[in-house]
């Protein structure tokens, strides 16, 4: 009678294995940027410019860090764009005894909130190897 279970778990996991196996992989998540010939589209730019404005003091030229905040090239990496529009609307504390790094919520800085979109999409392209240092070039159509 054991044996008879077992093979009947067996096949089970077998069936469901190859259930799980035929179902189709995610789609790959669409790139939140478009670059073309080394230029990018109006929003990739548009978040070069806000990020720029509202973000670079901190975080360093092109998204690269600097002595106040953290390498937004490096944490686009592992940070979903859920978790960082989170971050950017809610900010962030990480104090240990021996560090003190705090985000500021920007959820009510209309020239931060509004183009989230496109602030993400341009760190996404420097954090993906897409897009270089430096003040990227417009589409010409764009």
């Amino acid at each position: 009678m054991r044996f008879l279970r077992a093979v009947v778990a067996a096949g089970c996991c077998v069936a469901s294995l190859s259930a799980a196996a035929q179902q189709p992989a995610a789609a790959p998540e669409e790139a939140p940027y478009k670059i073309e010939g080394g230029r990018v589209d109006r929003g990739t730019y548009n978040g070069y410019r806000r990020y720029g404005n509202s973000c670079e003091r901190c975080h360093g030229q092109d998204g690269a860090g600097s002595s106040f905040a953290p390498s937004l090239v490096q944490s686009l990496k592992h940070l979903t764009h859920d978790q960082f529009s989170e971050v950017v609307i809610n900010g962030r504390q990480n104090v240990t005894t021996s560090q003190q790094n705090v985000m500021p919520p920007f959820g009510q800085v209309e020239d931060v909130v509004l183009y989230i979109e496109d602030i993400y999409g341009y760190l996404k392209a420097r954090s993906d190897g897409a897009l270089g240092p430096g003040r990227p070039q417009r589409m010409a159509n764009q």
